[in-house]
This record gives structure tokens, sequence and C-alpha cells, in this order.
């Protein structure tokens, strides 16, 4: 494609196309959350109005550590008053933990232990109980992220003012609205206010909705399929009933092994890069091709 179409929208593309969204969430483990109320630009936290270059000395510091920035505001844009809100969070499958704290200067997130993050330990803030509602909205990297998730942020915050954040970019644009919920790492897509008012109820009661889940963000992408595929067998909507034992992957098969209720079950997920290469982002400048998952079997040991 030698031209773009300004008014192409890659979500409603994505949509027309059938496009699963199973299997598609970000693999992340390690999270940073900075309050910041904007403008976001392109690059939201390196383009963030910080100080003296703050925002690419944390950025570099992140991915030393291995842990994801991002950018968080209230959907009213008011701020804390007493300073900058962050959070951390691991998004451990089994074992998710989330830490927040208020920081009255920014360049104290310079002394965060972002290593221990990375590696699933403390960054020396307080542990937090509380789970949170992340919704994409940021429109300078996609206009669907703004158009789509606006409304579903407005509504949850609504529903849920303490835990609703709006957040930069997390990842797969043409399945917005998006809904990233840490520290579990759950990430849901194409979601409207009606259905992100029912993820987020079925979150709140320990439960998954599987017609919106992208995946577990702890987890590769055929295993996040794979977890998916075997829930959907076994019509277990409960967030704790699976535990994964074990995966391999060989020759793009993975084989990935869940305990559910004392019982072993193998799920099988070939992964491939696709065939039809479609543009995945309203900005993109070139064509790519869509990851496929297929689901080859599903066995009780």
């Amino acid at each position: 494609m030698t031209s773009r179409d300004p008014a192409f929208r890659c979500a409603g593309a994505s949509v027309l196309r059938d496009e699963p969204v199973t299997g598609t969430a970000s693999t992340v483990r390690a999270f940073l959350l900075v309050e910041n109320t904007g403008p976001w630009g392109v690059e939201a936290l390196r383009d963030a109005r910080l100080p003296d270059g703050l925002g690419r000395s944390v950025t570099s510091a992140c991915a030393a550590a291995r842990v994801r920035p991002l950018l968080v505001r209230r959907p009213d844009r008011q701020t804390n008053q007493d300073g900058i809100r962050v959070f951390v969070a691991y998004a451990h499958p089994e074992r998710p933990w989330l830490e927040s704290g208020v920081l009255a200067d920014p360049h104290e997130l310079l002394g965060l232990d972002l290593a221990a993050l990375g590696a699933g330990r403390s960054a020396g803030l307080q542990p937090d109980p509380t789970s949170l509602l992340c919704v994409c909205t940021h429109g300078r990297h996609d206009a669907c992220c703004a158009e789509r998730g606006r409304p579903v942020s407005s509504a949850l915050a609504l529903a849920h003012p303490e835990e609703t954040w709006e957040v930069s970019h997390i990842g797969g644009d043409r399945f917005a609205g998006n809904l990233l919920v840490l520290p579990h790492g759950l990430y849901y897509g194409r979601l409207d206010p009606a259905s992100a008012l029912a993820a987020a109820g079925s979150h709140a009661g320990g439960e998954l909705d599987l017609d919106h889940l992208r995946g577990r963000s702890g987890f590769p992408m055929p295993v996040q399929y794979a977890e998916i595929a075997l829930r959907r067998e076994l019509a277990e909507t409960r967030d704790d009933a699976l535990r994964l034992v074990s995966r391999s992957a060989r020759d793009g098969v993975t084989e990935a092994v869940f305990d559910v209720a004392g019982a072993t079950w193998e799920v099988r997920v070939r992964a491939s890069p696709g065939q039809q290469p479609e543009q995945l982002t309203c900005k993109a400048t070139r064509d790519n091709p869509i990851p496929v998952h297929e689901l080859l079997d599903i066995v009780r040991r």
C-alpha cells in the first residue's frame, strides 16, 4: 500500500475481517504507572512534560529492568494535590501484586527499585490491595484508542471511580476499546461501555469475561490462547480455577499443561505469522501479517 486513507480506522477494519482477540495481550509482567494529566505525545513517557529529560531517563531505566512504563490519568483529569500518584504492578499469573505511593518530586521516580520490580520484588512503595481498571485513550498514538476508549473510561469512572484510570498505549490498538486490569495483567478488547461494565463486574466477582478477554500478560501469546481455549472447553470462568503446570514450544507448536481442580489438561496450539498483510494501526506506514493461533487439541491426561 503506497498511500494511506486518513479516515481509515484499524479497530473497525479488524471487526470487519472478524479477527479473533484471543491470545493478543502484550507479554509483560512488570509495570510502572505514573500519573500525568497530559497532553500525551506519540511516545507518552518520552514526550511527557517532565523536567530535565526525566521522561527519557525513566524510559531507559525501565527498558534496562524490563519494566513497561505507562502514563495514567483520571478521566476527569483531576490530579492528586499532594504529588504524583505512582503504581507498580507485577502480573504474576498466580500471585499478582500492586504497590502504590505519592511522590512529591517527579525525580523520585529514579529512586524506585525498578530492577527489583522487573525481577518480581518490591520496588519500595506500599502494598495496595486494589485492582486498577486502565482504559487506553492514547489518541495521539492511535485514533481508535481515543474514539473507542473514552466512552469506556467514562462509563467505568461512574461505576468504579477509585479504580478507573486512563492509560497510555498498551498494545493492540485495533482491538479498542482496550482495558488492562492490574495487577492481574488481564487485557480485554473490543469493549463498549456496557461490555466494559460487565467485564469489571465479573472481575470484582473473581470471574473472567471470555468473550472479550485478549489474554493474561504474564503468559506468552500462545499460552494465553491455550488458557482461554481450555476455559471455553470447560465453561470455566473463575479466575483462579486454572494453574499453568508447564509449557514448551517446538516448531511453532506450543504445548501448555494446566491443572484444573486436580485434573491435568494438555492444550496444543500452533502459532504462525499469517498470510495476508493488513494495515494493523491507523497510522501504520506498511502492512503486516496478522499472527494466527490454531488450536490443535485439548486432551485430559
